[in-house]
């Protein structure tokens, strides 16, 4: 069997610099902002290529407090894809505002720009760009939209740390951008955490109060906040696999072109990396017409897959949204199917997933 994920492999090799960086904060007894989540925030906000990070407790708490600190507030719109997580779209309605669905483009799943334009009204106040999958949203478009209609934005770059367009960062486009530690996360905690990552000193302050309970320093309270910090035994864990992060990344990137290669010619459809882009391969996603049998073909094989996301947002129970239609999202909702990408894939087991594809198709198809 060859997994989706293996987290257990990721942590037996560097198992030893995990547990010396847990020791070294129960020695000290810091366990809520110390120095090594202070550490953790520089270090992001440079790969992101901005000034400030604010570690907070998971990556649904990033968005939520990014929106309420660029300004998003009950009464606003706020656009967002129609696929993605549904994260993305809770935490506007969290915020107290309206999300406003707009379908994405097809090949790399973001927002569609054009669509995007469309969608604005007096009412708008943010847009919130997904890097889905790890590949980035055309962010010159986005920005630019966002500039001549004096909006915000919130970049939800939860899958695609390390990731750029055009050459800039992703993190670096938006108002503010969030991350998220949830385990599987190209950058993932062992628990649960997040980060906004800022170049804008206002917000940053901002974000670090609302993260706190709303205290501007010495229990002054001005303004009402939540809980949410990341700790210091996940930052810490954090930093041992940052100094990782870009090897793991250059490995996903020689697992994804492998896989392009192997499977080049099937009857299916392979994820894109655009001219300007640096996919990270959070997931490798294919589309085929027939996902869940390819899905069963693969178990059969014994190759682990999984669905990001089966149902597009609008049309979770949720929001049952009616009145319009998110063709694109619909479709991907029912043709996407993510194979293992992994950075421990042996070599071996590349070459086993890009054969049980292509066994998989003929089975189907054939």
């Amino acid at each position: 069997m060859i997994p989706f994920v293996d987290l257990v492999r990721q942590h037996a090799s560097i198992k030893t610099e995990l547990m010396r960086a847990v020791e070294q904060i129960v020695d000290n007894g810091r366990f809520i902002l110390g120095d090594e989540g202070a550490a953790l925030e520089r270090e992001l906000a440079a790969v992101c290529g901005v000034a400030h990070g604010i570690g907070v407790g998971s990556g649904t708490d990033a968005l939520r407090l990014a929106l309420t600190a660029v300004g998003v507030s009950p009464g606003d719109e706020v656009i967002t894809p129609a696929f993605s997580f549904v994260a993305s779209s809770t935490t506007i309605v969290m915020a107290g505002a309206t999300p406003v669905f707009v379908d994405i483009e097809p090949d790399t799943f973001a927002l569609d720009p054009a669509l995007v334009e469309r969608a604005i009204t007096p009412r708008t106040r943010a847009i919130v760009p997904v890097h889905l999958y790890g590949h980035p949203a055309p962010m010159d478009r986005i920005m630019a939209l966002a500039r001549a209609h004096r909006l915000a934005v919130v970049e939800d770059a939860a899958q695609a740390v390390g990731g750029s367009w055009q050459g800039r960062p992703v993190g670096a486009w938006g108002d503010a951008a969030c991350l998220s530690f949830y385990p599987t996360k190209n950058l993932g905690a062992c628990g649960d955490g997040g980060m906004v990552v800022t170049g804008q000193e206002e917000v940053a302050t901002r974000l670090r109060r609302l993260r706190h309970h709303g205290d501007s320093g010495r229990y002054r309270h001005v303004e009402l906040g939540t809980c949410s910090r990341l700790d210091e035994i996940q930052a810490a864990m954090l930093r041992v696999k940052l100094r990782r992060l870009e090897a793991w990344t250059e490995t996903r990137r020689r697992i994804a072109a492998r896989y392009r290669t192997v499977m080049a010619g099937l009857p299916l459809t392979l994820p894109v990396e655009r001219p300007g882009a640096r996919h990270v391969w959070h997931l490798f996603t294919v589309r085929h017409h027939q996902r869940d049998a390819l899905a069963k073909a693969l178990a059969d094989l014994g190759v682990g897959t999984s669905v990001h996301y089966p149902i597009a947002v609008p049309d979770q129970p949720l929001f049952s949204a009616t009145g319009r239609q998110w063709p694109e999202a619909s479709r991907a909702a029912r043709e996407v199917l993510s194979l293992p990408c992994f950075p421990e894939m042996s070599e071996g087991e590349i070459e086993e997933v890009g054969a049980a594809v292509r066994a998989a198709c003929e089975r189907i198809d054939g």
